[in-house]
């Protein structure tokens, strides 16, 4: 992969080669995003294969738009793209898929991204459970939430990206967070006995 001196991909050269025609310079790109891109659609779809789809299917349609792209953030392009597909998928379908967090936990005893190193039996059990909670709360929020709440507080993006992303105002931006994070609250109170002490207190004080 073409790289500065400082081990970063060199983006912009890269992407100047693929609008010229080189295959090769933009599966370099896909090799460096598909991790994020994956992430991004499989916290919106809920399942991995829909997951799998959705991405490969941002990239098919980056990579036929790439003449268009005139600069600046080439993660949120490709951001707003695999979020569109994922729109796109959601209203085919007119119903969100039941999570497939169980059919992960089923098929591997020890999905690396929920195990500790220092885990016992009873940790990783407990983080399973947290997880599949945290996944069906998401999961219930209306599409448009979902999409807003996945890409600030699971990927990180700041409000003024995230309206950039999903094209629409930074005021709709915040209120769609707001009112996803109240829903996953109230929602999240219902496995209350799942979550941190410090959370089930506050809780109890709340109520």
């Amino acid at each position: 992969m073409k790289r500065t001196q400082n081990g970063m991909i060199d983006e912009a050269t890269l992407i100047k080669q693929a609008q010229q025609g080189d295959v090769t310079a933009y599966n370099r790109l896909v090799l460096h995003y598909q991790g994020m891109v994956y992430n991004v659609a499989y916290r919106i779809m809920g399942e991995p294969q829909s997951a799998e789809d959705a991405a490969q299917e941002a990239f098919i349609s980056a990579y036929k738009s790439l003449n268009r792209f005139r600069g600046g953030s080439f993660k949120a392009w490709l951001m707003r793209i695999v979020t569109n597909q994922c729109y796109d998928e959601l209203r085919r379908r007119k119903r969100r898929p039941q999570s497939s967090l169980d059919e992960l936990t089923e098929d591997y005893e020890s999905p690396a991204f929920l195990r500790s190193p220092g885990d016992s039996p009873e940790q990783f059990q407990q983080r399973v459970e947290i997880a599949r909670a945290i996944e069906h709360c998401l999961d219930a929020l209306p599409d448009d939430q979902r999409v807003v709440t996945v890409l600030c507080d699971v990927e990180g993006y700041d409000y003024k990206e995230i309206a950039g992303i999903v094209q629409i105002s930074l005021g709709t931006v915040k209120s769609r967070i707001s009112r996803a994070r109240a829903r996953l609250r109230d929602c999240l109170q219902g496995f209350a006995e799942l979550l941190p002490a410090a959370y089930r207190l506050e809780a109890e004080v709340k109520t």
